[in-house]
């Protein structure tokens, strides 16, 4: 978990069927509220599929840059993705029919939304134990993917997924190594009995202990 990165450089290659297989089973295993299961998962091989996705992809970056105003030209600078360079692209989409799904959406109805990153979690920290990397790219006209990929009507877009072979993973969160924003401290994050009271949880962490990472350590070997 702390060595997971959302990765924006890779090395080409390949994922070997056998693993690529373990790491769907892996986003399959996932819990989902009423046992809706809403992931749907398209593997994109095509390269010229690839080329228009990152077209749409760019097209996106440019709107999203100018909707920051001052931090514009920053944003530009940034890698945002690797859809040419990943050994797979997956998009990830939230099935049709979800609307007949009520247990657990009745007032909530945004959960299929919330079980898909669930799965898209387990992949994610699978392929880091695999020593893959996988990078979330959200910035694209979901309408226009789907229109690419022959999605049915009420099905969504919500990810594509750079996954593959990576020259390294960052020390830090790339947009914190590249000072875009910075990890919260925990204990700012988590209150008593209502918004915004601090919890007792952290009182009696030494100054600065609370906010510090989960070292990779205790993960095990590895770190993973």
């Amino acid at each position: 978990m702390a060595q997971r990165r959302d990765m924006r450089h890779f090395s080409g290659g390949t994922v070997a069927p056998a693993v690529l297989r373990r790491l769907l089973q892996a986003a399959h295993a996932a819990p989902s509220v009423g046992f809706m299961q809403p992931w749907r998962f398209v593997r994109i091989t095509d390269g010229a599929t690839r080329q228009r996705l990152h077209g749409l992809v760019e097209a996106e970056r440019v709107l999203t840059a100018e909707a920051l105003g001052q931090r514009q030209d920053e944003f530009m600078r940034l890698k945002v993705q690797g859809v040419l360079e990943a050994a797979e692209l997956l998009a990830v989409a939230l099935c049709d029919g979800r609307e007949r799904h009520v247990f657990g959406r009745r007032t909530l109805p945004q959960m299929d939304l919330a079980s898909a990153s669930c799965a898209i979690q387990n992949l994610w920290l699978a392929a880091r134990a695999e020593g893959l990397g996988l990078g979330w790219v959200s910035i694209f006209d979901p309408a226009a993917v789907a229109r690419e990929l022959a999605l049915p009507d009420g099905a969504e877009v919500i990810a594509l997924l750079c996954l593959g072979p990576v020259p390294g993973f960052y020390e830090q969160p790339m947009l914190q190594q590249q000072r875009w924003a910075q990890r919260q401290p925990l204990h700012e994050l988590v209150f008593d009995q209502r918004w915004g009271q601090a919890s007792s949880l952290f009182a009696a962490e030494e100054s600065g202990a609370a906010a510090s990472p989960i070292p990779a350590s205790a993960w095990g070997p590895g770190g993973v």
